[in-house]
């Protein structure tokens, strides 16, 4: 006996060949190649090649566990930075500062871990996409076991409703349709038939074979496992996935890059202020403190927090536009999308089969109704038409409805489920629209089933004293078959013209991407034998059907308004090139025609990446083509969006920058592999996803820039002080005050600041472009700069009379100025009449917040210890809020001016999108 193989790369002991291509060999050489028959294989054989080629399931890609998901928060540079900063304060005898930061730190980390760990629950996807129990023949019984114990060799039968447990190679086959579209994108069942193909034929043509988690839709069939567990399709493309390594978010290597940035310039201030220090004949230990001083006051403490708690508001948000986030940096990354890569089964169109044009011999009507649901109208020139009161519509209906096995039901909540090949259910549904049903018909005393090399199906009723055989399939192979037609409610003779102009209408329909189905009938003579070859002659043609699966009507908006936000999209699809096409023409996403997966094979990475700047449809596509696909854009620096529902979308989800899976018809590999899931599957929520994203990078670079324009103030005042021989202005602990509490409450309310109207008008900003653009760090350092001499002023008059109430008015007037502050990073394009100044409250209540709390810690005894304050009077505060005033004035009128001479401000982010 032969030893087969499963394995790509192994060599067969036996006869030291590779394996071979299955769909090349007809069905006794697969049992021969794999040592089986049609008694199947014995138990013993069945037990020993389990142990030699193991169970039938697939590696589980390892989870991260609980401890693991919450250390992964403190991966950050920031984070880091902060945590040398605590130990640094405990050493130097400031345990309450080091106790502050890392209160702060954990609770950032607790929040990351807690959003994180609540959207990515396992799923537990690729184990779930195979079948449980499988029916094999052994021994010549036939016996029901459990999936993962089928091994190659093995006779597995196949019958409708089954979800496939291994690569089969067809040894006999019934009238069986599969749905391959979580494998390979199809989205029309299809017909499978044993029987040898070419070399080299494509996997979504392989009709002799069917794939593990695949569904059997029709018929009946028994196949002999070729591969099982990681070596099936499904599990090379399982494996695949599992190699893509997870890219960066920009947010992410952003952060990290200031956050180096801000390492490095902390420790290079502290150093050079302890070293004028030192030269001004002051204590080495007075100095040291004046530099962790520093250090606190260049790192803006609240920042990681603020970023974090902004992302998880932002998820919220997107959930409630069904937009469900499974990482926190995931929501930010939508806003910088430039590119989206989208499938086009399920998630442009329905994937509900829908009949749209029906052709008679002597006229044409249009079927209006989407879907399932048995509600539309037959127009024809625009103006509705009873079908019953055609003749031949009439009769045609009624033969695509009796020669069908599908049905059809409702929720009572509006939605309609087929039973049923889709096809099959999408002709029954057009006769319900005509008020046509089986309920009371004629019974069938005959059938004759459909398979992929007949092409057609018969089913012989009993009506009145005689049979008469409804015919249905592929149209030009009825025409073969018919030598009459049904016209002007007449049966008259199929003359050659007349069979010319039938094959140009199908000629026309299927370059429209409408699948086409033709329907005749025949009433049988008495004595005429029953058989297939004799029914099915000088039938008397009917018609065909156009059908289609029809965009979702929200798609097209949504298409153009990704084009109006500079997004590009291309759709990748499995199907076939002319379905893709008409599809894309109805969403008016334009494209130079088509390219199919071979195309690709044969283009170098230049080519393609150039015929992709025009070509904007990709078909007949693997899982191997969409990631060569996301390089060569990425290579681009494209910010790359891949949407998704099948298995075979799962590599790709994982390698975009952002993958996005549908939630309701998407496989649990898609939603495992995504970084977020379109809880309605609506192609629409993404560009409600892409605003709330452009919207928090705009909060988030607005906070940063303003925590770091505070920061600046610090910094000013403190080596301000230092140079002209003042006492330490501020002491570390004030500072922390200032960084976690003042600065961390305003900031995190202006990550709640509205989106501005243009924001769906603008072009993707360039993930390589730093928050700190040289214009927000001109901002940045002349804020900064105007608060930190503004603090000097206030405690140089003061302290030598009394240092604590100097202290405490610097203390006090740098909140007050950065109150006024936050105001002007509320946005650099509008001033506050223009975006409202009610239309952040929060804000508004953050600042007044502040300002109690800075009251409290003025007034009552146990802050003013802890934070050493001295009482301010009323006309201190007065001073202190004259002093401020001008921060927001200038602001404004800086605002105004660019504004009024055209140009943008510092937050302006990106270029509107032209037209």
């Amino acid at each position: 006996m032969i030893v087969p193989t499963q394995d790509r790369d192994e060599v067969l002991p036996g006869g030291g060949r590779a394996p071979p291509e299955w769909h090349t060999l007809s069905p006794e050489e697969v049992r021969r190649e794999l040592g089986t028959g049609p008694r199947g294989l014995s138990a013993e054989e069945a037990e020993a090649r389990l142990k030699r080629y193991g169970e039938n399931v697939l590696q589980e890609e390892k989870r991260e566990t609980r401890l693991q998901v919450f250390l992964r928060q403190f991966a950050s540079i920031l984070i880091v930075i902060l945590i040398v900063a605590a130990v640094i304060s405990f050493f130097v005898g400031e345990p309450q500062d080091a106790a502050a930061i890392l209160i702060i730190v954990v609770l950032n980390a607790i929040l990351g871990y807690s959003q994180e760990w609540q959207a990515g629950e396992a799923i537990e996807a690729l184990r779930q996409m195979l079948v449980q129990r499988a029916v094999v023949v052994r021994g010549g019984k036939q016996q029901e076991i459990d999936a993962s114990g089928i091994v190659p060799g093995d006779l597995v039968a196949l019958e409708m409703g089954d979800r496939v447990p291994a690569d089969l190679a067809l040894v006999e086959a019934t009238s069986l349709e599969v749905d391959e579209a979580p494998l390979t994108g199809e989205s029309s069942p299809v017909d499978k038939a044993p029987g040898p193909l070419p070399s080299g034929t494509a996997l979504a043509e392989r009709s002799n074979m069917v794939f593990a988690g695949t569904t059997v839709v029709n018929g009946w069939g028994r196949g002999v496992a070729v591969a099982t567990g990681m070596k099936t399709e499904f599990g090379l493309i399982a494996g695949l996935s599992q190699r893509v390594r997870a890219e960066a978010t920009p947010l992410s290597r952003q952060m990290d890059v200031l956050g180096r940035d801000i390492g490095l310039i902390a420790v290079g201030i502290a150093a050079l202020a302890i070293v004028v220090g030192l030269l001004q004949q002051r204590e080495f230990l007075e100095m040291f403190l004046i530099g962790v001083s520093l250090a606190v006051a260049v790192i803006p403490e609240g920042l990681p927090a603020v970023v974090t708690l902004t992302l998880a508001i932002g998820i919220k948000n997107m959930l409630r536009r069904n937009c469900l986030i499974r990482r926190l940096p995931a929501s930010e990354t939508l806003g910088a999308v430039s590119v989206i890569c989208t499938d086009k089964t399920g998630t442009l169109t329905k994937n509900e089969m829908t009949v749209v044009r029906v052709r008679t011999p002597e006229n044409e009507v249009t079927v209006t109704g989407t879907g399932y649901a048995p509600e539309g109208e037959f127009l024809r020139d625009g103006s509705a038409v009873d079908p019953l009161d055609d003749p031949g519509l009439r009769q045609f209906l009624r033969a695509v409805l009796l020669c069908n096995h599908a049905t059809f039901a409702g929720d009572g909540a509006g939605e309609w489920r087929i039973f049923g090949t889709p096809t099959e259910g999408a002709l029954v549904v057009a006769a319900a629209k005509a008020g046509l049903s089986r309920e009371g018909g004629p019974e069938a005393v005959r059938e004759f089933s459909f398979n992929s090399t007949r092409k057609r199906m018969t089913i012989v009723y009993r009506e009145g004293d005689g049979d008469v055989a409804y015919v249905k399939g592929a149209p030009e192979v009825l025409l073969s078959r018919s030598s009459r037609l049904l016209r002007d409610g007449s049966v008259v003779p199929l003359t050659d013209d007349l069979r010319d102009a039938i094959l140009r209408d199908l000629r026309e329909y299927a370059s429209r991407g409408l699948r086409v189905l033709g329907a005749a009938y025949r009433p049988l003579p008495d004595g005429l034998p029953r058989t297939a070859e004799t029914v099915e002659e000088d039938l008397i043609f009917l018609g065909f059907a156009g059908i289609l699966d029809p965009p979702r009507p929200e798609a097209a908006e949504a298409i153009r308004l990704c084009r109006s936000a500079g997004i590009d999209v291309i759709m990748i699809t499995g199907d076939n090139p002319l379905t893709a096409s008409a599809v894309a023409q109805e969403l008016g996403l334009s494209s130079e025609g088509a390219l199919v997966g071979a195309d690709l094979e044969a283009m170098t990475d230049d080519e393609l990446e150039q015929r992709l700047r025009t070509t904007k449809v990709l078909s007949r596509v693997t899982a191997e083509h969409k990631l060569r696909v996301i390089d060569l854009l990425a290579r681009e620096k494209a910010v790359i969006a891949m949407t998704g529902d099948g298995v075979n979308d799962a590599p790709a989800l994982k390698k975009a920058s952002i993958g996005i899976a549908m939630g309701i018809k998407g496989t649990d590999v898609a939603k495992e592999s995504s970084d977020m899931v379109l809880v309605d599957d609506n192609f629409a929520s993404i560009v409600a996803g892409v605003e709330e994203g452009r919207r928090e990078y705009d909060n988030i670079a607005r906070f940063t820039r303003y925590l770091l324009s505070s920061n600046v103030g610090e910094i000013v005042a403190i080596v301000g002080g230092l140079l002209m021989g003042l006492p330490l202005i501020l002491i570390p602990v004030q500072i922390l005050w200032i960084n976690l509490i003042t600065d961390g409450l305003t900031a995190l309310a202006l990550g709640l600041e509205p989106a501005e109207q243009d924001v769906m008008q603008r072009r993707p900003r360039d993930p390589d472009e730093s928050i700190l653009t040289r214009s927000a760090f001109l901002v940045i350092l002349i804020l900064g700069i105007w608060l930190g001499l503004l603090t000097i002023y206030v405690f140089s008059g003061l302290y030598e009379v009394d240092l604590d109430r100097a202290r405490t008015m610097a203390f006090s007037g740098l909140i007050i100025f950065e109150l006024y502050n936050v105001l002007n990073f509320r946005s650099f394009r509008f001033p506050l009449h223009r975006i409202g100044f009610f239309s952040n409250p929060t804000l508004l209540l953050a600042i007044l917040g502040s300002l109690a709390l800075q009251a409290l810690v003025v007034y009552v005894p146990i802050f003013q210890d802890f934070l050493g304050t001295a009482p301010l009077t009323l006309a201190d505060w007065g001073l202190l809020l004259l002093l401020g005033l001008p921060v927001l004035l200038v602001g404004e009128v800086y605002k105004a001016l660019r504004l009024r001479f055209g140009r943008e401000g510092p937050d302006a982010g990106e270029r509107r999108t032209p037209g």
